[in-house]
């Protein structure tokens, strides 16, 4: 293979599947989605699915997803494909747990970051020192991960107070806290159910009630991020190191050195996802306990279009559909049956009107057996309020995958001075 194929990868064809949408545009289809859910909502009687305890939950749960999601951007924009986000929240979770034990729940964040990116030093060793392959190499931390954290748990927790040898004592908590007055104001119109204006404020209210310090921290990179990877030289250079390495290095960037930087960064922001699974979503660390949520993660951040914006409403997605397992999931997922087949119609028709017929048709015989499901049905089973995160993953990427753009030269090798 030559250096002007390694350097220059396929681009995208531009063409209908590649067009993305404007932020009106955008605004426009979340009101739509909000005034369906309201309808939705009125029907089924399901007044929990925009509730703000519902909201809440959500929100606590699309936090780790949401940082591990980061962690995969900042990774792939400096064109390294990071599958070991698993691993690296992983040991964020025993790290954090560990130390927040013993020191307080803040040392055990700042444990938990350095936890994730010491496995991310694994992986930026491995794929940019030694151009081993980005998928082995993230697969294998992620089973390096596990098999330490729950060697170490028997070394560690087994003989503490109230550890066991797949537990960890228990955590001070960080504590949270409500926006005085507009959360319970919010709180009290949500209990209204007055169509939209109550979803709404449980939408709203959701993000004010019951909030850790950490909660706001992680909703805070999102911007942050935005801000140092479009809006600073420092971002620039690394974001040309995912997009052309070879150019970038013709300019003076150290190729290197800052896809070692993304990677690193990247591991902490998954090493913080799994320290607020340990310390702040659940107080005590378990193993097992990131369930997938590295996975996940990336697929926001694929969802996302490797955009912070798109991420977080991707993470967001994902954390509602996992919070309906703890509150009122049969019910509420039977309800979202009837918005699924609402949505459905709605798809359906603009691909007729698109001139797609194949597909409009497909479509709408789809939502004619969602609306006979839900008819047929007072609740679903509990294994399909537990399957419907992943669902909604696998589904949210089949219809996206059209409109994705990744950095060119993502999970493509380099070595430096290749393009002289």
């Amino acid at each position: 293979m030559s250096t002007a194929t390694v350097a220059k990868p396929t681009a995208q064809q531009p063409g209908k599947g590649s067009r993305r949408f404007s932020l009106p545009v955008l605004l426009l289809i979340i009101a739509g989605v909000l005034v369906l859910t309201s309808v939705v909502r009125l029907i089924s009687g399901a007044d929990g699915i925009t509730s703000t305890g519902q909201m809440s939950t959500a929100l606590r749960l699309a936090v780790p997803i949401g940082l591990a999601g980061l962690g995969g951007l900042w990774a792939e924009r400096a064109g390294v494909v990071n599958i070991g986000l698993e691993g690296m929240m992983i040991l964020g979770t025993w790290f954090g747990a560990w130390a927040g034990y013993q020191w307080g729940p803040w040392t055990g964040v700042a444990f938990g970051i350095i936890g994730g990116a010491l496995g991310a030093v694994l992986h930026a060793i491995a794929t940019v020192t030694f151009n081993v392959n980005h998928i082995v190499s993230g697969v294998a931390l992620n089973i390096l991960a596990l098999g330490t954290t729950r060697y170490l748990s028997k070394f560690t927790f087994e003989d503490a107070p109230q550890g066991s040898s797949k537990q960890s004592p228990p955590i001070d908590s960080l504590g949270t806290f409500d926006i005085p007055g507009l959360s319970n104001w919010l709180q009290t119109l949500n209990e209204k159910h007055w169509f939209l204006i109550s979803d709404i404020a449980g939408l709203v209210g959701g993000l004010v009630t019951n909030l850790s310090p950490l909660t706001v921290v992680a909703v805070a990179l999102v911007p942050a991020t935005w801000w140092v990877l479009w809006r600073t030289a420092f971002g620039l250079r690394l974001r040309s190191c995912g997009e052309n390495p070879v150019a970038a290095e013709s300019l003076g960037v150290n190729v290197y050195r800052y896809k070692y930087i993304a990677v690193i960064v990247s591991g902490g922001f998954a090493g913080l996802g799994g320290a607020f699974l340990s310390i702040v979503a659940s107080n005590v660390y378990l193993d097992g306990q990131t369930a997938g949520r590295g996975y996940i993660g990336l697929a926001a951040m694929i969802f996302g279009n490797w955009m912070p914006g798109g991420l977080a409403l991707g993470a967001g997605l994902f954390g509602y559909t996992d919070s309906l397992n703890l509150r009122g999931g049969t019910t509420n997922v039977h309800a979202l049956i009837l918005l699924l087949a609402m949505l459905l119609v709605v798809g359906g028709v603009y691909l007729l009107w698109r001139r797609k017929p194949v597909s409009g048709v497909i479509t709408l015989v789809i939502s004619a057996v969602m609306f006979l499901w839900y008819a047929g049905t007072d609740e679903v089973p509990r294994q399909v309020v537990t399957a419907a995160p992943y669902v909604v993953t696998l589904l949210v990427l089949s219809l996206s995958a059209q409109r994705l753009r990744m950095p060119k030269a993502d999970g493509l090798p380099y070595r430096k001075g290749q393009g002289k």
